[in-house]
């Protein structure tokens, strides 16, 4: 079999992973709805980085990192810092091309989705 007829085939794992990582940004969303926020975005891509769900609180802009881990402490740390400031590199610019841009403020959340528990929202965690 030649490299590039390997190349065209899905790997299942990635597959598995990326469904995975869907299912979690979804119940963040859930979660944050039922805190009164309204999604703006999922996987909100820039030239800068990827940014998981954009929600809105008032005047409150929420970037969130979604981690899909056992517990909240692998979640928090698997936020690295380079992951950190590409999400508000992200942020920035996407926060630049609104006319409202202003008068809104920014925070960085992130969401922990553990396994048969409800998602665990942490507010300015970075």
């Amino acid at each position: 079999m030649s490299p590039a007829r390997h190349l065209d085939r899905p790997d299942p794992n990635r597959q598995k992973a990326r469904r995975r990582g869907a299912l979690a940004e979804y119940r963040a969303a859930l979660a944050l709805m039922v805190r009164g926020y309204r999604i703006l975005g999922f996987r909100v891509r820039t030239p800068l980085g990827e940014i998981d769900i954009i929600a809105r609180k008032g005047d409150l802009i929420a970037c969130v990192e979604v981690k899909a881990r056992r517990t909240v402490e692998m979640a928090v740390f698997s936020v690295t810092p380079a992951a950190q400031h590409r999400i508000r590199g992200a942020a920035g610019l996407w926060l630049s091309r609104r006319a409202d841009a202003a008068r809104l403020s920014v925070r960085f959340d992130i969401v922990a989705v553990r396994p048969w528990r409800w998602p665990v929202h942490l507010p300015g965690a970075f």
